[in-house]
């Protein structure tokens, strides 16, 4: 057990700790809390569904976090109302999280004489502040990430290591941007002039709402005239593209490897699972989910599930789904019915029928 793991604990003291209630053993002590696939015999698990209580037997854990009502089972276990709150109580008991010591503004970060930084700010070793940057208050910026000019960012936000906000980009309060995100690159735009490509006006900015978390890697690009805009609540996964001028609502959830075409809009609360292309100019309704990988070409209404490229309404893509895995079968019938129609025009080359 590492210096930052906690002495072992009894079911009874764990349960007090999460509302719980101890079915079995409550003298048992554990001293580590760990999934069912890694948990050693000392460790207590989780298990957050009734379905899934048989995978339990192939664990070597000494216990279990359960629903309440499971009763018993062949080892002791704790009983709650929210399993994974609870687990995850018990987890940050045997490893706490790690305090960041604070740094205020470190002596070797780039801050221009022009920013205004907030009460409580954190500017950590070899991040850059440019000029006429406000920090509101409780801000945290990591080390190596870069504050360009006229960045606005709001009241307990913080930037990741490596993340970069170009010049005017505005964070709203309580914005999280991983490690390596980019917010407010020119967008790809261009026109053809003489002969050549160029670049087209790159005069926007990027806006991102209140509650707003960012995966690392992401990328968000400056609109044309004006903002390029996430609304408040949004999560963004990492390694996710959003181009110029899209106008995103508030609390979507869009997942890893997404890419979204410029000027696309979409509602409140939609859904882009993994590694969905979105074409430039379309919208996508309040509610709307967008299965992985589907291509979507079209606006797609409210509360609607597409799936598939080009992407097609959810009931209609199963349909399609089922009628591909009977093709193997229908060759075979296909096939058997021309052998009978050959087989039958052997018989009588003309065709005739015998008279009636």
């Amino acid at each position: 057990m590492d210096a930052h793991s906690h002495a072992p604990t009894s079911l009874e003291a764990l349960a007090v700790f999460v509302s719980g209630n101890v079915c079995g053993d409550p003298s048992l002590l554990c001293d580590s809390a760990a999934t069912l696939e890694t948990a050693g015999p000392q460790s207590i698990t989780l298990v957050d569904a009734a379905d899934r209580l048989h995978l339990l037997a192939k664990s070597q854990a000494a216990a279990a976090v359960v629903p309440q009502g499971t009763g018993g089972i062949d080892r002791p276990t704790i009983e709650v109302d929210d399993v994974h709150a609870a687990f995850a109580a018990i987890v940050r008991h045997f490893r706490p999280q790690r305090a960041a010591a604070a740094v205020g503004v470190s002596g070797q970060a780039a801050v221009d004489p022009t920013a205004v930084i907030g009460a409580g700010c954190q500017i950590h070793p070899f991040a850059v502040i440019g000029a006429d940057v406000v920090l509101g208050e409780n801000v945290t910026v990591h080390a190596g990430a870069r504050i360009a000019a006229g960045c606005r960012v709001g009241s307990g936000s913080v930037v990741h290591s490596g993340a970069t906000l170009y010049d005017d980009t505005v964070l709203g309060a309580r914005v999280i941007v991983h490690a390596n995100a980019v917010l407010g690159a020119h967008g790809f735009g261009y026109k053809v002039v003489e002969g050549h490509y160029e670049l087209s006006a790159q005069l926007g900015w990027v806006e991102i709402g209140d509650d707003v978390e960012i995966g690392a890697g992401t990328t968000i690009d400056r609109g044309t005239y004006g903002p390029t805009t996430i609304g408040a609540g949004t999560k963004i996964d990492n390694q996710v593209m959003i181009a110029h001028n899209c106008r995103i609502g508030r609390h979507n959830m869009i997942c890893s490897q997404v890419g979204v075409a410029g000027s696309t809009s979409t509602g409140d609360w939609v859904v882009m699972a993994g590694q969905v292309g979105v074409r430039d100019h379309v919208h996508i309704g309040d509610g709307a989910v967008l299965g992985a990988r589907s291509g979507v070409s079209n606006d797609v209404p409210a509360k609607t599930t597409v799936l598939g490229e080009p992407a097609i309404e959810l009931r209609e893509r199963k349909l399609q789904l089922a009628t591909m895995t009977k093709l193997p079968e229908m060759r075979k019938q296909l096939k058997g019915l021309l052998e009978r129609m050959a087989a039958l025009e052997a018989e009588d080359p003309c065709g005739r029928q015998e008279a009636a």
